[in-house]
């Protein structure tokens, strides 16, 4: 485990790049001939239409083909193929993003956009955002995959249009909306280590002209796990978990005009995990409780063919407690926004007035512990200007955010993309961003109030190419931090023991490649990301995250079955800041295939892990090993 295995090194090679890359022009060249189309200006687990519509580059919705950003999209066709029972493993498969678990589902999870800490990203479900004032940047083991119908990510800085947090990238998340007739469905899976899932829904519209959409899910899923330590003294029990999520969404087409949604979301997480103490006469069965709910209501109004309006309320409150070790966080996040878009022909405009209100409660549960119960707030304004017209696409946006704590902050941003020819599309874009430090940073026993807010200058250039089911992209990108919050020595704060203070320097700069091409019958896709996540101060890798990996795949059909298989590597990376601990490098092959066993019901089975590969995403950590699930689902068609 201390050194990468020679399959790593092949995989992540530059030859095998350099054959990807050729391999790709030589099928480009053979597609010259082909009839013309839209550019596809992103590279997605699974070709969607060009014409598909996002809404997290700009907050605005705009055909996929429009886009400068840096975007992918995961429907819920590839979520059910992927047979993942959280959201970040499902994410660890799209180019740019790696992850970090601390043992098996349910336990504490970081996502790593473009090298971007956890906290560097903003997460929105059904465009409520999710954050912990707590540990900063969304719990990943809370949100339920059970629950998600469409993923967007965005990598790259967004701050311009999202305010806090945005440094890394944005994630968006959608559950199911209604449509058309009554859709129901029923779905249940057995697989290995006593992993059991049961899930239900409908969804559909109703009334005149279907005005009225509506759905509804429930999901529940357990399993006996398998022990979350590797080394070390812990209760070498099976830390297994238990999940239970819902959804519901109410849309309301008031006339040709206007627009009514309501939407909510809760998620319940029960999981082991194997604390630093342990005693063999008497062990404690070590749990995490986790919670999360979600709920938004949306107005949205075509005033005229140009102009646009939205008006949206949100709520999210997260939970996080851990028995019978005492110890609760609870954050509530209020979001209020008014979004304004004008078209005057190739021209977009927008305007947005926004609000957030963040709560933290972290209540005294023991006599060595202290309560902490802070607010603050954020105002802003964001102005937005796109053009799009004879093969040039302009986006700017500059946002100014005024915090009751710190006060006020700029940002900004500009891309441009010209169409070399209607298949090849350069791009290049610079931006700020900037993090709030959290509530615990600045009010805690470990706090400072007067923590600046951590900062983000990215610059980046791509080259894109789509032709028909083959796609091609190639991004360089450097992103400097400065005024980076670490836990440091003693300081200003009430603790002896250390305090938060601005004192790190860090850079994510790297090459991601992604392609995608249907050829002998076979949809091939993958990607290479080439990175380098450093500590400015030492040189020192950052902790946790590779200099090489990638993901390649590949799905057929035959004889009525879809199969599938997939490529996950990882080189070395470490565990510490100080680059002393190793975490070895690694590659997994997973296999799924799936088929309509009848009009209304599907089967799917996987394969993770195939080779039963060891490794580690945190030291003395263990992961899954190989594993086996098989899934029927009922969906009358």
């Amino acid at each position: 485990m201390n050194k990468p295995s020679s399959c790593v090194r092949r995989a992540l090679s530059l030859r095998p790049c350099a054959f990807a890359v050729l391999s790709l022009a030589a099928a480009c060249a053979a597609h010259a001939e082909q009839p013309m189309q839209p550019l596809l200006l992103a590279q997605n687990a699974r070709m969607p239409s060009l014409q598909d519509m996002v809404v997290t580059a700009t907050r605005t919705e705009q055909p996929l083909s429009d886009l400068v950003a840096d975007v992918s999209i995961v429907d819920r066709e590839t979520i059910e193929a992927s047979g993942a029972t959280g959201v970040a493993d499902v994410l660890a498969r799209l180019p740019g993003i790696e992850i970090s678990r601390n043992g098996g589902v349910g336990n504490a999870t970081s996502l790593f956009v473009r090298g971007a800490e956890t906290r560097f990203t903003a997460v929105y479900i059904d465009g409520v955002r999710v954050d912990s004032q707590s540990t900063g940047g969304a719990q990943w083991e809370q949100i339920p995959l059970a629950q998600i119908e469409r993923i967007e990510v965005l990598r790259g800085p967004a701050a311009a249009v999202y305010g806090s947090d945005a440094i890394g990238g944005v994630i968006q998340l959608f559950t199911r909306k209604g449509e058309g007739a009554a859709a129901p469905y029923v779905g249940v899976g057995l697989g290995s280590q006593g992993t059991r899932k049961l899930e239900a829904g409908i969804s559909g519209a109703i009334g005149a002209d279907k005005a009225l959409d509506y759905s509804l899910g429930l999901a529940h899923a357990r399993s006996d796990g398998f022990d979350a330590k590797t080394s070390g003294a812990h209760n070498p029990d099976r830390d297994g978990y238990r999940s239970t999520s819902g959804h519901a969404r109410l849309g309301y087409q008031v006339n040709a005009s206007h627009k009514l949604d309501a939407t909510l979301l809760a998620s319940r997480m029960n999981s082991a995990y194997d604390g630093f103490t342990h005693k063999p006469a008497s062990p404690v069965d070590d749990r995490n409780h986790s919670r999360l709910r979600t709920a938004g209501l949306n107005w949205a109004a075509q005033w005229t063919q140009a102009y646009s309006t939205r008006v949206s309320v949100t709520d999210a409150a997260t939970r996080y407690e851990t028995t019978p070790s005492p110890y609760r966080t609870e954050t509530n996040l209020r979001g209020y926004l008014w979004q304004n878009d004008y078209r005057l022909g190739a021209h977009r405009f927008s305007a947005a007035l926004e609000r957030r209100e963040d709560h933290l409660n972290n209540p005294a549960l023991d006599a060595w512990s202290t309560t902490l119960n802070r607010s603050r707030s954020q105002d802003a304004l964001a102005l937005g200007y796109g053009y799009n017209a004879g093969g040039h696409t302009v986006q700017i946006n500059v946002r100014h955010d005024d915090d009751s704590e710190f006060g006020g902050k700029g940002t900004g941003s500009l891309a441009y993309g010209y169409a070399l020819t209607p298949q090849w599309r350069a791009t290049a874009s610079v931006g700020t961003a900037f993090r709030a430090p959290t509530l615990y940073q600045r009010f805690s026993e470990y706090g400072v109030a007067t923590l600046r807010p951590e900062t983000s200058h990215n610059a980046e250039l791509g080259l894109r190419y789509a032709q028909g089911r083959s796609s091609f992209s190639a991004t360089v990108y450097r992103n400097r931090l400065s005024n980076l919050i670490l836990f440091s020595g003693a300081g200003p704060c009430a603790s002896t023991f250390g305090c938060y203070a601005n004192v790190a320097r860090a850079q994510y700069e790297g090459l991601t490649l992604a392609a995608s091409h249907h050829w002998a019958g076979v949809q091939w896709h993958g990607s290479i990301d080439l990175q380098n996540p450093r500590d400015l101060a030492n040189g020192k890798q950052l902790a946790r995250r590779a200099k090489r990996h990638a993901t390649f795949g590949a799905d057929a059909q035959l004889a009525g079955w879809t199969l599938g298989a997939e490529l996950q590597a990882s080189g070395r990376r470490f565990d510490n800041a100080a680059n002393t601990n190793v975490l070895g490098g690694y590659a997994l092959v997973n296999l799924y295939a799936s088929t309509r066993l009848a009009r209304d019901y599907t089967l799917l089975a996987r394969i993770d892990n195939l080779g039963d590969k060891a490794y580690e995403l945190a030291r003395t950590y263990a992961t899954p090993g190989r594993t086996f699930y098989v899934g029927l689902k009922w969906a009358p068609q």
